[in-house]
């Protein structure tokens, strides 16, 4: 049975404490603008998967209430910055298995200021559930005063770096292609464009990552709308229903740890697999993909999933990025929302947000974002600890 995206929507993504708003207000607001779009109601609404990584036990009821009090099962879903990603694969899974013909996943986080702690479990370092990953990196380059998350992935740019020769301005037109592609985003949390040089010239948070490649901590919510076939057709959806062609998630393998790089420590292996199997699942490849949003928490993870896509050979990445080739009148549109640089990272909203964008891209609804003649559509979203969720959407 196939599933289909019939509804999205989102919030506006802010910097957090910039707004009064709780985390049930933002899921509101998304969760209402999806079942919109879709032109449906809560009453449709079967299953309800909710993702969120800072908020309590059961926050998904507490934000899902806002939307009507049916008493239909609410799944509550954490997969740190993947969790957006995996609340979209548990409904499709419950379209395609039979379990629901109308499910809403929904993502939200209200996070706090400053950068992100490396997920130790109160002071406990070997508690952590990314212990682990950070062992792997201190082996290698040991663990100096910056941002944990910031650390990890600015070791892997320095190993692409010293193994193939990228620069530093290669990374920096990552930064510059997100932030000019998030003027156009009126969700964006950031709407600002920025040269290589200024992105260059900005605060170091960890060598070679300055702050303008970095993504954010951000307050808001997406959500979206999956259905069956049959619902399609009963409620005279087809010409909003955006086809889940293929999908798959993949956690870490030996490979992951094995070569004690930075670069596969981060999740390099489970984005080429995952991508492996999303394109067998939808009988599509990199070729047949127009627009892509992927998963830039930090620019060197964007030229990482270029190579683990399959878009360019290893370790020319940031040739790719420096010829144009992910922007508008290149062979993709790579992350044309701002992508996480630019939009921000609510974590539990991030791969539904993915998900919203993409939808518009298909519809041809877009607007001054729009890429032109998009059919396919492709969502990369990671989590350290681990998890990586490929998604190919195709118009229907």
């Amino acid at each position: 049975m196939k599933a289909y995206i019939v509804g999205v929507g989102m919030t506006k993504f802010e910097k957090p404490e910039s707004r009064e708003w709780q985390y049930w207000d933002m899921a509101k607001e998304a969760g209402t603008a999806a079942l919109a779009d879709a032109g449906i109601d809560y009453g449709h609404v079967q299953q309800v998967p909710v993702g969120y990584c800072f908020q309590s036990s059961t926050a998904g009821q507490r934000a899902v209430y806002e939307l009507g009090l049916t008493g239909v099962p609410v799944y509550n879903v954490n997969n740190n910055c993947a969790t957006g990603s995996t609340a979209l694969m548990m409904a499709r899974q419950f379209v395609e298995g039979g379990v629901a013909d109308c499910v809403l996943a929904l993502g939200f986080e209200k996070m706090k200021r400053g950068a992100l702690g490396g997920g130790a479990d109160g002071g406990d370092f070997a508690a952590s559930p990314v212990a682990r990953h950070y062992g792997v990196m201190a082996a290698k380059h040991g663990f100096e005063m910056t941002p944990p998350t910031a650390q990890i992935f600015g070791n892997a740019a320095r190993e692409h770096m010293e193994r193939y020769g990228t620069t530093p301005a290669q990374l920096a037109a990552v930064g510059a292609k997100n932030h000019r592609h998030s003027v156009h985003n009126p969700y964006a949390q950031f709407q600002d464009p920025y040269t290589v040089d200024e992105i260059l010239a900005a605060k170091t948070i960890h060598r070679p990552l300055t702050k303008l490649q970095c993504s954010p901590t951000s307050d808001g919510a997406a959500a979206a709308v999956v259905v069956s076939e049959r619902f399609v057709a009963e409620h005279g959806l087809r010409e909003k229903a955006v086809e889940i062609a293929g999908q798959a998630m993949t956690t870490d393998t030996e490979e992951s740890f094995a070569s004690g790089s930075c670069i596969d420590v981060v999740g390099k292996p489970m984005s080429r697999e995952a991508a492996r199997q999303a394109y067998g699942a939808a009988g599509l490849g990199i070729e047949d993909v127009d627009v892509i949003e992927l998963h830039d928490c930090f620019s060197v993870n964007e030229l990482l999933t270029y190579e683990a896509l399959g878009m360019c050979p290893e370790g020319e990445s940031g040739k790719l990025v420096e010829s144009g080739g992910t922007t508008y009148g290149g062979r993709w549109v790579v992350n044309p929302s701002g992508g996480l640089i630019s939009k921000g990272h609510p974590l539990g909203a991030t791969g539904l947000a993915q998900a919203a964008e993409l939808t518009w891209q298909l519809r041809g609804t877009a607007g001054e974002r729009q890429v032109p003649g998009a059919r396919v559509g492709l969502a990369h979203n990671i989590g350290l600890g681990g998890a990586a969720v490929v998604t190919l959407l195709r118009k229907s």
